[in-house]
């Protein structure tokens, strides 16, 4: 194969011979421009793959690194890729945050055509990524760990709590004591809240060896009761409720919500919310029977406060005048506004008050002169004159100097209006409790105000009232750390368990951990703590600490196929020697927790500048640790818009020396592959590397002297 150097300067003697050219002969043909016979020598070039020599390489694989659609189109990149690769990465349709869905079901319908479009085509596929910070349903991961949101129902207990809140238990019968059952001030859903102790004797088996029963439960004939109670307990634990007085008193139901109907539910430190519905009753009375004997010397709590018995039509104890205003239902339907191009929307899950639900998300995108120049409203029911209301909310901005100001108005805006005062913003949420008293009739529109802050404001939990009726303002209950570690590795279990089966017929080798180590100490695990994330972030590591890899491994190894080879993956390791050695001893950290680590990728984003003497010695370093070496994401910036000559030559000469020091420090046994993830340059609507001119194609597929360049470096393997 003849190398590059001697074709440019072979292009160059063609260019010459045809310019001496005699032009008076007859058929003189008029010389060919000098970039014209270059890129013939470039486009003579065979495919990509056909320059290694798998005879010497035989396990090494020549990578692309593309998009799902792209590929499943079977456009233009689909025939590129085709010919040119033995393997796929795909750039983010193997991502948690593509996958994964708000229920943490799993959508597996794209990657699953794409497996099979790869298969049809004979190229292979690299998982990636099954453990990341960016790209995660981080809506998703960050609700199941939110605070448990314990809102009291609007219609009255028919329960009577008397017994309780006095602690002598009257009217309340304790069929079996246990080893006690008593009151404990703070131990409920607040830390100012009651609890009902409860405690199982060793030895406890039997549901009724600790039994509370309630007093007799007045009915509604046709009605139906729902049940609701919050109970935690010191390890884990189980029971049921029965009853005196329906059909069925001992009923298998789905006890929490799971979907999932079973004779008892459990419990554990965490509190959980029971909830369920009856009517099938057999008088006009009954007594429900909490029975927690099933498992031994457990200490359970159940939250006093928040013990509700209630008819599903009884009558609502307290109207909010603002419908859906937890904005639970997804939608901000009703709230119109305007002023200076505003917008109101509702925001992602997960953004409301609490890191949980919706808010809505109200922006003034800049300076006006007057505070009622930007405002949103909301059509309401008409307040009565002279009486006295009450409006809360939970607020929050991005501008902390600015302020809004709520005020009622009537249809007419002639009619003036009553003004609940302003209120002053922060970057953090904070309650606001206003008041106010209609000087007229007919005030039916909630205005409020935006044109004094300049930036995004998120409103959540918007009440508006009678004074002196209660809310039913929800309670946030904060998860304990262990509690959510738990729940964090049954997520990245799921996750990777289904992930890795559905895709081993097609998928041997996966990314299982990415870009671990951290940029300024590049010898520990990156952490969220601290950062303002954005919405799809995500850091496992917080919850599950250093182990987060070696569980990562575990769950990759034992749901895929034996021989999988799993790597850990990370960049700029070229860049920061010290990061190299960090994830190397991640690496070794890993393996003496008993996790095998197949392959070390190393991402590669280097430009025309990069430092070549740590190119080699990065090489040197993986090579000594005996692990398969993979060239994850190489690609070359060229650092300017309108790349000359000159700088596309130096372009390829950086291919090249990457792959040259690959063939010179990384031995063959150890060479998975390169995978090239600039292709081609960068349109301008992308977003990685917005018109980077950084491939071996341009964005029309015109090949660059890169390619050449890169074709040579892989012949020398």
């Amino acid at each position: 194969m003849m190398k590059l150097y001697k074709i440019w300067a072979c292009a160059s003697i063609f260019t010459m011979f045809v310019s001496c050219a005699d032009r008076d002969r007859p058929g003189f043909e008029v010389e060919k421009p000098e970039s014209i016979a270059l890129q013939e020598v470039i486009d003579d070039y065979s495919d990509l793959k056909t320059y290694v020599d798998k005879e010497s390489n035989p396990g090494f694989k020549l990578g692309a690194g593309i998009s799902l659609s792209d590929y499943v189109s079977r456009n233009v990149i689909y025939r590129l890729v085709n010919r040119n690769f033995d393997e796929i990465t795909l750039g983010y349709g193997m991502k948690h945050g593509a996958i994964v869905k708000s229920d943490g079901t799993l959508d597996l319908e794209n990657v699953n055509d794409f497996l099979m479009a790869s298969n049809e085509a004979n190229i292979s596929v690299y998982g990636h990524t099954l453990c990341w910070h960016a790209n995660q349903n981080a809506g998703y991961l960050n609700r199941i760990i939110g605070p448990l949101v314990v809102t009291p129902p609007s219609v009255a207990n028919s329960l009577d709590l008397t017994g309780l809140n006095n602690g002598d238990f009257q009217g309340w019968g304790i069929a079996n004591n246990g080893a006690g059952i008593s009151i404990e001030d703070g131990m409920g859903l607040s830390a100012n809240t009651q609890a009902i102790k409860l405690v199982s004797n060793v030895g406890s088996t039997n549901p009724n060896d600790l039994e509370l029963v309630t007093p007799d439960i007045q009915v509604v004939e046709g009605h139906t009761y729902e049940v609701v109670f919050y109970i935690k307990s010191d390890k884990p634990g189980e029971g049921r409720m029965s009853f005196e007085g329906l059909l069925d008193n001992e009923p298998i139901l789905d006890w929490t919500g799971s979907g999932m109907e079973s004779e008892t539910f459990q419990t554990d430190i965490s509190w959980k919310e029971v909830r369920f519905q009856i009517s099938d009753f057999q008088s006009n009375a009954f007594k429900a029977h909490l029975q927690l004997g099933y498992q031994s010397d457990v200490n359970y709590y159940v939250d006093v406060n928040n013990f509700h018995i209630y008819d599903t039509e009884g009558e609502v104890a307290v109207s909010n005048l603002i419908a859906n205003g937890d904005f639970e239902e997804g939608h901000i339907d009703g709230w119109g506004g305007w002023g200076n191009n505003s917008t109101r929307e509702i925001t992602s899950d997960g953004e409301g008050f609490g890191g949980t639900g919706y808010a809505l998300a109200v922006t003034n995108p800049s300076s006006v002169d007057g505070f009622w120049i930007v405002q949103s409203s909301l059509a309401i029911s008409e307040l009565e004159a002279g009486e006295e209301y009450i409006l809360s909310f939970y607020v929050k901005s991005t501008d902390a100097n600015g302020n809004i100001r709520p005020e009622m108005q009537s249809t007419s805006w002639q009619d003036g209006a009553d003004g609940f005062g302003t209120v002053y913003l922060s970057n953090e949420w904070s309650k606001v409790e206003l008041a106010v008293t209609p000087s007229v009739a007919g005030r039916n529109h909630l205005v409020i105000s935006y044109g004094d802050t300049v930036g995004t404001v998120y409103i959540d939990n918007v009440v508006l009232r009678k004074a002196g009726g209660s809310t039913s303002e929800p309670i946030f209950v904060e998860k304990l750390p262990e509690v959510k570690k738990t729940i964090i590795a049954e997520a990245l279990e799921s996750w990777i368990s289904q992930m890795v089966s559905n895709c081993s017929t097609y998928v041997k080798a996966w990314d299982v951990v990415n870009e671990p180590m951290d940029d300024g100490n590049p010898y520990e695990l990156k952490t969220g703590e601290g950062k303002t994330l954005s919405s799809d972030e995500f850091y496992w590591q917080d919850y599950l600490g250093k182990d987060y890899g070696v569980e990562a491994f575990r769950l990759a190894r034992e749901y895929g196929n034996a021989d999988d080879k799993l790597f850990i993956n990370d960049y700029n390791l070229e860049y920061n020697l010290d990061k190299c050695k960090g994830l190397i001893q991640y690496v070794e950290y890993i393996e003496s927790q008993g996790q095998t680590v197949d392959g070390i990728g190393s991402q590669m984003h280097i430009s025309i500048n990069s430092n070549k003497e740590n190119i080699a010695t990065m090489f040197q370093l993986l090579a000594e640790t005996g692990k398969l070496i993979k060239v994850s994401e190489l690609d070359v910036r060229v650092l300017v818009d309108d790349p000359s000559e000159e700088i596309l030559q130096q372009q390829a000469d950086m291919y090249k020396y990457v792959v040259d020091m690959y063939e010179k420090y990384i031995p063959v046994n150890q060479r998975y592959g390169i995978t090239v993830w600039g292709v081609t340059d960068s349109p301008e609507n992308t977003n990685w590397l917005p018109g980077e001119k950084q491939g071996l194609w341009t964005i029309d597929y015109l090949r660059k002297p890169a390619y050449a360049s890169f074709a040579e470096g892989l012949s020398g393997l």
